[in-house]
């Protein structure tokens, strides 16, 4: 059979090329935009765990109209026991749920910038829970990793102008509870028995124990000001009312549309493809925040970034050169470190991409 003419082969590679621009473009206008809702919204309601949790119910209602309305092609839906989930499960929602929570109060005390390099860090206590779990061999390599990136945070933060103690304890603490998140999330996967390689199960099972891990911190914190606040339980104005629960869901909206969009770009392209976009992510939203919220960084701020950017980029180049040298289960346990939604998509890459193909409107 003859091969293509050569205008077509080009045509395909363009076509390829445009759809992959679209979906990092999807990712990017989810991930950065959400970062910005969350800084936006704290302005005006200085109540995020409450936001938080209006946030998990939002994703878990989407998460489970996916499953009922987009997913006819795939097996039986996923349903667990009560003892398996709350033995396994649980523990991983619970990190997430804390995870998330003060990630997004921390919005109330720092500035964007501060907040996406420390957020960065969360690779650093991914790579130390790996280890402790040895889902990670140690490697010399990774202890640059560790010095760049806890580097570049120190100098990042160092005689920062707009540095507070407390928003930055917050973030860490996020970035600290992330490893330990990811590290369960991956055992947790990694367990054929409970099903749940595909990332909208995942999102559907998670949200529910979240919801109620974090509702204690928050009826300890925020329950009795909210309950005597006139901007939702004492209100005035039902229009006021009903446009701030808008704005609420507005940020779930876009956290199931930040998990989706992953799920769509690794499905369609690779685990590697995300973590780069990734990098240049943290710089667009670096660039963003200097422009649209004023965020002011010194030099050795700058120094610092790129320190951390290095580090990141090294740990990434680490793992792509991991995957060529691995193949079936030991990739598994290269994806350990991975991104975000990165180890949630790893599993059967045909089987996502035939899901993703269903999914799609």
């Amino acid at each position: 059979m003859p091969p293509p003419p050569s205008g077509r082969r080009v045509g395909g590679a363009a076509r390829r090329a445009a759809a992959v621009a679209g979906l990092v473009l999807l990712y990017y206008g989810f991930s950065i935009g959400i970062t910005f809702y969350n800084k936006w919204l704290m302005k005006s309601f200085g109540f995020p765990l409450f936001m938080t949790l209006l946030h998990l119910l939002v994703i878990f209602a989407l998460s489970g109209l996916a499953r009922r309305c987009c997913c006819a092609k795939r097996p039986a839906r996923v349903v667990l026991p009560w003892a398996g989930y709350l033995r396994q499960v649980a523990p991983a929602a619970l990190s997430t749920a804390l995870d998330v929570g003060l990630s997004n109060w921390s919005f109330l005390y720092i500035t964007v910038s501060l907040y996406t390099m420390t957020k960065s860090s969360a690779v650093l206590f991914i790579l130390l829970f790996s280890l402790a779990f040895k889902l990670e061999e140690p490697r010399a390599a990774l202890i640059l990793v560790v010095l760049l990136i806890a580097g570049g945070l120190f100098l990042f933060t160092y005689k920062a102008t707009q540095f507070d103690l407390e928003g930055f304890a917050l973030v860490l603490g996020a970035s600290f509870l992330g490893g330990i998140r990811w590290t369960l999330t991956q055992m947790l996967l990694q367990k054929e028995e409970l099903g749940l390689k595909h990332p909208i199960d995942t999102m559907f099972h998670l949200q529910p124990a979240m919801f109620l891990g974090l509702f204690p911190l928050f009826a300890a914190f925020e329950g009795l000001s909210l309950a005597a606040s006139e901007k939702l339980f004492r209100f005035q104005q039902a229009e006021r009312l009903l446009g701030l629960l808008g704005k609420l869901a507005l940020g779930g909206v876009l956290a199931f549309g930040l998990g989706f969009s992953e799920f769509l770009l690794v499905s369609r392209t690779s685990s590697l493809a995300l973590s780069v976009s990734g990098i240049f992510k943290e710089v667009c939203t670096l660039l963003l925040a200097a422009q649209l919220t004023g965020d002011r960084l010194s030099p050795w701020n700058w120094l610092g970034c790129v320190l951390c950017l290095l580090g990141i980029s090294l740990h990434v180049a680490l793992k792509a050169l991991s995957a060529r040298g691995h193949k079936g289960p030991k990739q598994h346990k290269e994806a350990g470190s991975g991104p975000d939604l990165e180890l949630l998509l790893l599993h059967q890459h045909q089987e996502e991409a035939e899901a993703a193909g269903s999914l799609q409107p």
